[in-house]
């Protein structure tokens, strides 16, 4: 079984009619995985470090986790099936003894990136899905220079 990962970064988020797109990837590729729009806020003012009135939900379970000595290590976009993307939210916990556990739970990727994004935490992708998504830099390169068009002319 191939247990292969690559580490990516949230490279952009760009709203869309249905939600937001996330774009990640690296310096070899991008790929994007499409969130629901709350989420996706979410996201966002977890990379752009915005303060909240009252905790989001991603922010109760970094509370609760917290409270139980257990951080978020990393995620893995593990596996991808009829369009689905499926994720990882890979926990460690330590108790008062010392002793260090790790957790392993299934997650949509979009609570995965969000996770990860108010933790800083490390996203990789495992090979299988890197090998099967379609690289959309070239994609996101005209979306960005799309919206830095309209930021100049507005």
């Amino acid at each position: 079984m191939e247990k292969t990962v690559v580490p990516v970064q949230i490279r952009a988020l760009i709203p869309t009619n249905a939600g937001c797109a996330v774009f990640l990837g690296n310096a070899e590729k991008v790929f994007v995985i499409y969130v629901d729009q709350g989420v996706g806020a979410a996201i966002g003012m977890f990379l752009s470090g915005a303060d909240k009135e009252r905790p989001l939900t991603h922010d109760l379970l970094a509370h609760v986790l917290a409270a139980v000595g257990a951080r978020v290590e990393r995620v893995v976009i593990n596996d991808l099936k009829n369009g689905t993307y499926f994720g990882r939210l890979i926990l460690s916990a330590e108790n008062e003894l010392q002793q260090k556990k790790i957790i392993e739970l299934d997650a949509r990727p979009s609570d995965c990136m969000a996770m990860a994004a108010q933790q800083k935490a490390p996203i990789y992708v495992s090979g299988v899905v890197w090998e099967e998504v379609e690289d959309t830099s070239e994609l996101l390169r005209q979306l960005q220079e799309a919206q830095s068009s309209e930021g100049e002319e507005g």
